[in-house]
């Protein structure tokens, strides 16, 4: 049975899965940024039906240039009707490190009819830092 530490830790962790998420839709690149460690990697690893090609983004400068991209497509941000939604998340806490598996779906339209655009998964790697976890690594798949 984990402890309370664990308990606690695995909270924190869903809650930041779900904060990225909610950020990418409707938050301020900063705040989504402030997420990530500084050496993140976000990896596309297929991109089937998304306006975007496969990528890996490496550190927050790169990060940041990609939120912007995305915002100027249109395929996240505020104003854009998109939702991410996650679920089935299972966390597995070592120490000062996590891993994190995870269900998406992906859609637009959300002031209409909403649109199921892309569904997969996240592998997700946190590291805790002295201002709380912060993701350090997400491949994002179709599988």
């Amino acid at each position: 049975m984990p402890d309370l530490h664990s308990i606690a830790d695995r909270l924190e962790l869903i809650d930041l899965i779900g904060r990225i998420a909610q950020l990418a839709d409707s938050g301020t690149p900063e705040d989504y940024l402030d997420c990530f460690t500084e050496d993140a990697v976000w990896d596309l690893t297929n991109a089937a039906g998304l306006p975007m090609d496969v990528q890996t983004i490496r550190g927050r400068a790169a990060l940041l240039a990609g939120v912007h991209e995305r915002r100027d497509a249109g395929v996240q941000g505020p104003g854009t009707h998109t939702r991410h939604d996650v679920s089935s998340i299972v966390i597995e806490v070592d120490g000062d490190r996590a891993r994190a598996r995870s269900y998406f779906r992906y859609y637009r339209k959300t002031d209409a009819v909403p649109e199921l655009v892309a569904m997969g998964a996240y592998v997700d790697a946190f590291t805790l830092t002295p201002e709380g976890w912060r993701l350090q690594r997400r491949i994002i798949s179709r599988d």
